[in-house]
């Protein structure tokens, strides 16, 4: 929006051309995102606590976790609503990118807010049945695929490899029903891995880095060529988004770090898995999508590998899923499970771009 109110003014002050520069613009949207973050939080926080907006914590779990009980949820919305107002002021609003990456924020947070909802204000223990859940999800993402495939260009059926510059496949319309899957799966890594304090937001920081020098090399043409990677016109703006949510991510962690004042909830969890399918799938890195979210992905594994053994075998393979109970189980401090699930991020991370030149 600051766009193209300031930058046809360039002719009474050139120095409104910064406006032009998408660095400029990401730079700016990642402070904005973090000012409003540390501007509405406490008082988010605050209305939370006064609603008994608590968070319900398993008893199954590691005991060190009960006295987490009643720390607030929902707090998904902060980061939403920071990414929101940031992306509005510093997008290409011509930009259809990042319009449908603000509704896919909108609408999986919406979603995962009704769950919330029900779990904290009517006292349903179960929040949203499994099986809503499911279906909104699905129809979430056939909307959103469906849009993409619409307005499809040559490079978004075909499948790429990390370590491949070549496409391996085209999909053709066989791309709507793998998206769908896949978009569905991704939106639900993120609340998996959501269970210590500040480790989801903290990988979700090192996935919207990644996501964000990836978005601005795919909308370079000649940085796209020199990488022999596909270039994408006007991919190159979901760099703002991205660095927004870095910002967002960076202020909700200052209220989420152990010990937390605030929890994500679903609103958060499933809106950020979401966004980072859509971004992956927007730029065609929907299988390096698997090492930048390594973390996320072998969480995710930890449960369905879980559940598998236990319902063939009537035995755990680890001693509770996801991944993170399991480590704090075996005598881990939270704190150092947390960091160093961190380190795995940045290194996941940093090997996902190094697949740029080794291909």
């Amino acid at each position: 929006m600051l766009r193209e109110l300031l930058y046809p003014l360039v002719g009474y002050f050139t120095a409104f051309n910064v406006f032009q520069y998408i660095t400029f613009r990401a730079a700016y949207a990642a402070i904005t995102a973090l000012f409003i973050s540390f501007l509405i939080g406490p008082g988010l926080i605050a209305y939370l606590r006064r609603k008994k907006a608590g968070q319900e914590i398993r008893v199954d779990g590691p005991q060190t976790h009960l006295a987490k009980s009643g720390t607030p949820t929902m707090g998904g919305v902060l980061i939403i609503a920071s990414v929101i107002v940031s992306v509005l002021l510093w997008q290409d609003i011509s930009n259809f990118y990042t319009w449908l990456l603000i509704g896919s924020l909108l609408a999986f947070g919406l979603l995962g807010f009704v769950d919330d909802y029900l779990k904290v204000f009517k006292k349903n223990t179960q929040g949203l049945k499994a099986i809503y859940k499911f279906t909104g999800q699905l129809v979430i993402s056939l909307v959103i695929v469906l849009m993409i495939y619409s307005t499809r260009g040559e490079y978004t059926t075909l499948l790429y490899l990390p370590f491949l510059k070549n496409p391996v496949l085209d999909l053709s319309w066989a791309y709507i029903p793998v998206a769908v899957i896949y978009l569905t799966g991704t939106a639900n890594m993120v609340n998996l891995t959501d269970g210590l304090d500040g480790l989801a937001i903290g990988l979700v920081i090192f996935v919207a880095l990644a996501f964000s020098l990836l978005a601005y090399l795919t909308g370079r043409a000649d940085y796209a060529a020199y990488l022999q990677i596909p270039y994408l016109v006007g991919s190159g703006e979901l760099t703002v988004p991205c660095f927004a949510l870095v910002g967002a991510s960076v202020g909700f962690l200052w209220f989420n770090a152990h010990p937390a004042e605030v929890f994500m909830g679903d609103t958060g969890s499933i809106a950020l898995g979401g966004f980072m399918g859509v971004i992956s799938l927007l730029l065609k890195k929907e299988v390096l999508m698997v090492i930048i979210g390594g973390v996320f992905v072998l969480e995710m594994l930890s449960v369905v590998i879980q559940v598998t053994s236990y319902k063939l075998t009537s035995r755990r393979v680890f001693r509770m899923a996801p991944l993170h109970h399991h480590f704090e189980l075996k005598g881990w401090d939270e704190t150092k499970v947390v960091i160093r699930f961190w380190i795995l991020g940045g290194l996941f991370a940093i090997l996902s771009l190094s697949t740029l030149k080794l291909q």
